[in-house]
């Protein structure tokens, strides 16, 4: 091969990773990549976070902010979600807990122009309390991981 041809698909490589997130998946998060704009993925999180039967509590993102400075940044929002039934539940079995609610999810817009949905697992954000709260706070971040797949799942799908 070429030298200049080598060097080339070297320098190419690191572009096949823009259909991987740009967000790290961690131990405990999950990352749902989709080929949906940012715009539209918030719009569909949004829609399935009421179809799930949750609320909607907070919405902060720097991106409109950081816009107004003249600084470019790519889309990003976090979505804070919970319902108060959980959080009777968990205040009443580890009231130190609730310092983790809402539950958030991030939706971050990705190089190639497609957005990828992110969030802490329930289980993973409501472990430190475990001791605290019991079955009641286990039980409840358990179902927590559920719905909160559900509701990925939905806003993400194509």
């Amino acid at each position: 091969m070429r030298p200049i041809l080598v060097a080339a698909i070297l320098a190419l490589a690191p572009l096949g990773a823009a259909a991987d997130s740009i967000v790290e998946t961690r131990e405990g998060w999950r990352v749902v990549a989709t080929d949906k704009p940012y715009e539209t993925l918030l719009v569909d999180l949004r829609a399935a976070v009421q179809d799930n039967k949750m609320g909607l509590v907070t919405e902060a993102g720097p991106t409109e902010v950081a816009a107004s400075r003249g600084e470019t940044i790519p889309g990003n929002r976090v979505v804070g979600i919970f319902r108060n039934d959980f959080a009777v539940t968990i205040i009443r079995a580890a009231p130190s807990a609730m310092i983790e609610a809402p539950v958030r999810i991030m939706v971050m817009e990705e190089p190639d122009g497609t957005a990828s949905l992110s969030y802490k697992l329930p289980s993973a954000v409501f472990a430190p309390y475990a001791e605290e709260g019991g079955e009641a706070v286990t039980d409840a971040a358990a179902e927590l991981d559920a719905i909160f797949a559900k509701i990925a799942d939905d806003a993400g799908g194509s």
